[in-house]
């Protein structure tokens, strides 16, 4: 597993596709998969046990597996479940990636139950942390990486829209033994040297190269402003 030789600095691409993108099937997430493995990422994060069984079939990086479903009382809806890491493992995923922040999961499992279930599958676990304070209760909790991938914006970030590297240099400084993953908003490579930088092991980019979708949905909708601001609102007659 290459997220844990020493010393080891690599790209994980995220292809995930939104519900309303018309890139949302698992032939493209297997192609965008293939593409990141050609030029040189050492790791493939996907969704859903559809897209990680494609993306397995013909892509030989190892993948991070992630479930999104929503609970009716629980605001954690990445692999919340056992069950939903039951999908992971069975779709072929070498990790899975969970929500790791304190708040309920749905059934009354806990943390350390996921984990625990999650091992018993031969997975490795990625913490996905909203904070470095949470670091302690997954650690605890048994997981092998510790992730950034719910840290929300801030004031902290190192522009608006971008990544938060504070928090990574905050969780490697911390020594928790774990390697930490920088995932986020990373979408130059300024970022990912950033991240480097402040002590992340990988660093996960998604939007920035695989969601053709919402990238042009910006760029159309900066156009669309600039355009209504030179001639402001239309009159109805």
């Amino acid at each position: 597993m290459p997220f844990n030789e020493p010393g080891a600095r690599g790209v994980v691409i995220s292809c995930q596709a939104p519900e309303m993108s018309p890139l949302r099937d698992s032939h493209v997430m297997a192609q965008l998969a293939l593409a990141a493995q050609k030029a040189g990422a050492i790791g493939i994060r996907a969704e859903g046990g559809a897209d990680i069984a494609a993306i397995r079939a013909v892509c030989s990086l190892p993948v991070i597996g992630i479930r999104k479903h929503w609970y009716a009382g629980s605001d954690v809806y990445i692999t919340p479940t056992k069950a939903d890491v039951d999908t992971v493992a069975d779709a072929g995923a070498e990790l899975v990636a969970l929500d790791a922040t304190p708040r309920p999961r749905p059934g009354g499992e806990t943390l350390a139950e996921v984990v625990a279930h999650a091992k018993r599958r031969g997975l490795k676990v990625m913490a996905d942390l909203s904070g470095s304070e949470e670091a302690k209760g997954a650690v605890d909790a048994g997981v092998d990486y510790l992730g950034t991938t719910l840290v929300p914006a801030s004031a902290e970030d190192v522009r608006p829209g971008g990544p938060n590297i504070a928090v990574i240099r905050r969780l490697a400084e911390a020594n928790w033994g774990l390697p930490v993953i920088a995932e986020g908003r990373f979408a130059t490579p300024g970022d990912i040297v950033a991240a480097f930088g402040a002590g992340a092991a990988v660093v996960v980019v998604g939007r920035a190269v695989t969601d053709a979708y919402a990238l042009a949905s910006d760029l159309v909708r900066a156009a669309n402003e600039f355009r209504e601001s030179l001639v402001g609102p239309r009159r109805l007659v």
